[in-house]
Parts: C-alpha cells; sequence; structure tokens
C-alpha cells in the first residue's frame, strides 16, 4: 500500500487538540509527531487549517442488502458515509432474506467484501424462534446481536419473553436493542385511526410511538440486563424519560449497559413534522423539544455513550404515502459529521465531545480492535475536515442511492476533505479511489 503523510493538521483526539504530522504505512499509522515528519511518501496531504480526527464509527446503519436494494445497497450508502467521513458502519439484519441465519450473515460479509469502500461489520438478528443460530454467532468478527423489542422495517417483532431471557441468559456478546412496546404503539394507533381514518396527520407520529412506549420497552431491557448481567447497548434513545435509566458514573469500558442517541433525534423536534412531514418519520419518532433538551443533556453529561445516525434509506415515492404507509426511516449517513461540527460551533457539544462519541466510544463499547483513535500502531482510519468552507445538502451531492435527504438546503460551515479508510486515500475533495475496498472489523475478546 502507498505510504501518507499528513503535514500541519490540528488533531483532535483522546480529549486533546495540537497541531502534528501523521505518517501512514501499510494501512496503519507508524508515527504521529508534534515536532513534524520529514521522512518521504508516496502521497501527501497538506493540512494546514484543517481539522484531523479519527474516523467516524457508525454502529447503526440500514443499508438495505440484500432484498431492498431498490432503497439502497452496500455499495451506494458505504460510498456516502465515507464522503462524509464515516470509515467503519455496523449495519442491521432487517433486510429480505434477514440476517437471522449464520448462512445468511456470511453472505452479507462476502458481498461487503467485494463492494464496500468502508469497513464494515453486521448484526445477527434475533428472532422469537431462532436463538440457536444467535448462539453460534462469532464475537470476534461480529459486531453483536440485534434484537427489535418493537416492530420497525422488515418486521422482526421480539416479543416472547421466554427468548428473550434465554438470548439475555446465554449470549456473551453485546446485545443491541430497537426499544418500543408493541401494545403500547398498536392500541395508540387505533385511537388515530378512528379519528382521521387513512388521513392521520404526521404530527401525531410522536404521540402514536409515544414516551410511554419506548420507556416501558427499555425499562424492560435494562431490567433483564441488570438480571443477567448482559452486555446491553439501547440504540436511538429518544425521550427525557429514558435517561433515567443509564448511568453516568461508571468509566465506559466498565459499563454494562450502554445507550446511543441518534443525530437526528439531537438536531429535530416535533415542531418540524408540518413541514418536512413523512421525510422525518422514523422509530423511534423524533419528539419533543423537552425531549431534544434532555438528550443534549444526556449526552454532555456522558449518560449517553455514542452519536450515529440509524441511517435507513426510502425511496422518495415511499415517502410520498400517507402516515400507515410511508416507512419510517431517514437518510443521513452522509452528513452526521458536518451535523455534529455545525452543534459544535453553535456551542451546543465541544469538538472533543463530537470525537469522543462518535469515534472512540463506538470503538470502546464494541471492543473494536486497533480503530477508534489517532494513535500509532492503529489501523490508519483518519478523516481531514475543511472547517471553514461551506457546503449546501442538494439534490447534486447527494450521494444515496435514494436521491434524498431529510437535509437538503441546510448550508454546513465545514466540509470532508479526506477520508483515509484502513490506510487508503478513499476519499478526497470530491473524487473516490476504489482500488482497495474496507477491512472486515475485529473486536478483542476475553
Amino acid at each position: 500500500m502507498a505510504s501518507i503523510l499528513i503535514k500541519n493538521g490540528l488533531l483532535i483526539n483522546e480529549n486533546e487538540q495540537f497541531h502534528a504530522d501523521i505518517f501512514v504505512q501499510d494501512g496503519h499509522i507508524a508515527e504521529i509527531s508534534k515536532q513534524g515528519i520529514t521522512r518521504d511518501a508516496d502521497q501527501v496531504i497538506d493540512a494546514s487549517g484543517k481539522w484531523i480526527m479519527p474516523g467516524v464509527i457508525d454502529d447503526q446503519v440500514h443499508f438495505r442488502e440484500p432484498g431492498l436494494t431498490h432503497k439502497a445497497e452496500i455499495y451506494t450508502e458505504a460510498k456516502a458515509a465515507v464522503a462524509g467521513g464515516t470509515t467503519t458502519y455496523m449495519e442491521m439484519p432487517n433486510t429480505i432474506p434477514q440476517s437471522t441465519t449464520q448462512e445468511e450473515l456470511a453472505k452479507k460479509y462476502t458481498r461487503a467484501n467485494k463492494v464496500s469502500l468502508a469497513n464494515y461489520s453486521f448484526f445477527m438478528g434475533g428472532t422469537n424462534e431462532n436463538i440457536e443460530e444467535v448462539l453460534k454467532t462469532n464475537s470476534r468478527d461480529v459486531c453483536g446481536i440485534k434484537l427489535f423489542m418493537g416492530s420497525s422495517t422488515g418486521d422482526m417483532l421480539v416479543d416472547n419473553e421466554q427468548t428473550l431471557r434465554g438470548i439475555f441468559s446465554q449470549t456473551p456478546m453485546l446485545i443491541a436493542t430497537h426499544c418500543e412496546d408493541e401494545e403500547t404503539i398498536r392500541a395508540n394507533t387505533k385511537k388515530f385511526i378512528d379519528k382521521y381514518g387513512e388521513d392521520i396527520p404526521f404530527s401525531a407520529h410522536p404521540i402514536i410511538r409515544d414516551t410511554e412506549a419506548c420507556y416501558k420497552s427499555s425499562k424492560l431491557a435494562t431490567d433483564l440486563a441488570k438480571e443477567y448481567n448482559s452486555r446491553l447497548h439501547i440504540l436511538h434513545i429518544s425521550t427525557a424519560k429514558e435517561v433515567e435509566l443509564f448511568d453516568n458514573k461508571t468509566s465506559l469500558k466498565d459499563k454494562r449497559i450502554t445507550a446511543e442517541v441518534c443525530v437526528h433525534h439531537l438536531s429535530l423536534n416535533d415542531t418540524f413534522y408540518d413541514k418536512k412531514g413523512s421525510l422525518i418519520k422514523c422509530n423511534p419518532a423524533i419528539k419533543s423539544e423537552v425531549d431534544q433538551k434532555a438528550l443534549w443533556y444526556a449526552l454532555n453529561n456522558d449518560y449517553f455513550d455514542i452519536i450515529a445516525t440509524d441511517h435507513a434509506p426510502h425511496t422518495w415515492e415511499e415517502k410520498q404515502n400517507k402516515y400507515l404507509k410511508a416507512p419510517s426511516g431517514l437518510p443521513l449517513v452522509q452528513h452526521s459529521l458536518q451535523l455534529m461540527i455545525e452543534h459544535s460551533k453553535m456551542g451546543k457539544i465541544t469538538m472533543n465531545k463530537v470525537v469522543e462519541k462518535m469515534c472512540h466510544a463506538p470503538a470502546i463499547c464494541f471492543n473494536i480492535e486497533k480503530r477508534g483513535y489517532l494513535r500509532e500502531g492503529y489501523w490508519a482510519d483518519i478523516v481531514v475536515v475543511n472547517p471553514e468552507n461551506e457546503e449546501e445538502v442538494s439534490k447534486s451531492n447527494i450521494l444515496y442511492k435514494c436521491g434524498w435527504s431529510p437535509l437538503e438546503g441546510e448550508i454546513f460551515t465545514s466540509t470532508i476533505e479526506q477520508t483515509i479508510v484502513s490506510g487508503h486515500i478513499a476519499y478526497s475533495k470530491g473524487q473516490f479511489n476504489e482500488e482497495k475496498k474496507g477491512e472486515r472489523i475485529l473486536f478483542n475478546i476475553g
């Protein structure tokens, strides 16, 4: 592999900011020096005036392959991720067929090996009937077990208590959960159908999938995890009430129960439904401004551990349906880092904390081997950011296969200039180099 020298950048890493050079060789960071590096390299990046940070690790995306490739595919969405500074992703099992057998899971890895520009891992999916398959999963090279404790795209609801107890008590792996109580949602949905028929307003979404639905399911998951000392990671927390379920006293490396918050729940609230409608319909729902403020508090005070996207594309045509038929999900992976940089510039979060929650913390939570930091000996997953260059989100520069974004028209005051994936400059100033694909990530066990 070509060697790379990054010169004069401002490194944002491990709660520090300092100017240094980085030398990359054989896919890894060979040297970091504040005094400067003079050795020759095959490729040189002048990062004067730029920020250098570890690549973003997104622990929750839906790339829709196999079976739903009219919406998205691994090839297109991984490219969009890389263009946005995400070097590693963990993808969900609700495809067609679902990743609920070892055979189907292996097919995803084979496909990603051929087409994914970003590093990758795929969750094994749990159902009410497949506990034997779940327990075969290799914790060395699979990121975790995904349980839908609330129905969403793909109908993988796990609501059998015996199954839940079996998984929580027997698997040593991280269990990632989507938590919404199905009975509550069905009852709320019926009330709105009785009132509106097919013409339910999209503003009803956070009332149908309400705080109680989220809290009841998250409380069940945390109770099970405490009972069996399971390793639980609850995805996309959306309510103020759920914050009380999490701990900010224990160091992250010692936590048995962790939480994720997504960029759209931080960036939007229920006042946006009138303008954006189905485009921001997602599960769990974007909720009130009170909830939004509580999410920021919980993130900045370490009740929440990871920032992710839950990137979930659907076609524009699908999103034009009325409430009951419009699918839930937002495409976000291309712009998550720029969005968080904007929040930082507005004083909502520091850049040190952004890097902690988007890069370091996923590596800690999932025990990822030699990624998530700018450290000598680690894989060279590196992002070069121009913090003073404007870019408007428009259809002309959206890379998702679905071709749209809920952020269209937004103007970011930063751009991603280069993204280095496992020592390869995969993206540079709008151009991709696809000669080398991303790597299957590995996890420290024991």
